[in-house]
């Protein structure tokens, strides 16, 4: 404030208003500018998508299968992320297994035997909750730390980080 007011004073203009960086929003890119050729596509895959999206779901290919599908590659493999929980994504599909205890994935298979397929749908990261936000220190007790699922001391170190037993676990 008190740079503007004697750039005021001196005369000079008023420097430019500094652009906003688009990180944290959404930009669509047209076929037109990313050039992927939708026959690399699997066609299964973006059925996940379809059906995420059609259950009023936002759903995206993500990860490896974009980077090879700019590289004008055919992806190995195709992962999904959404905003649906991994319940609301089994819910959607015959053949979808949640996978993992901490950091659940649903696996969508599509196929038998050799010849199955499997789409990785994963859920976009969420806010932090109210124990990932503690940042404890070192007079941090443990009472307050009791029913936390996340919290670190003044150094990083983690004190509690174990959701899915009890803390004698840690």
């Amino acid at each position: 404030m008190i740079k503007k007011f004697i750039d005021k004073l001196l005369g000079k203009p008023a420097a430019a208003p500094k652009k906003t960086s688009p990180l944290g929003q959404r930009v669509e890119v047209t076929a037109e500018v990313h050039g992927i050729n939708p026959d690399l596509l699997d066609e299964r895959a973006v059925k996940v998508v379809k059906t995420l999206t059609d259950a009023g779901f936002e759903a995206y290919i993500v990860g490896g299968a974009v980077r090879d599908l700019l590289l004008n590659m055919r992806p190995k493999d195709f992962d999904v992320a959404t905003n649906a929980t991994p319940e609301q994504v089994k819910g959607l599909f015959r053949r979808a297994f949640i996978i993992g205890r901490r950091f659940r994935i649903v696996h969508v298979v599509y196929g038998r035997g050799r010849e199955h397929e499997v789409i990785e749908v994963s859920t976009f990261r969420a806010l932090p909750t109210e124990s990932e936000a503690i940042a404890g220190n070192e007079k941090t007790g443990k009472a307050e730390l009791d029913g936390k699922h996340h919290a670190v001391d003044a150094s990083g170190r983690v004190l509690r980080d174990n959701v899915w037993g009890p803390q004698i676990e840690d």
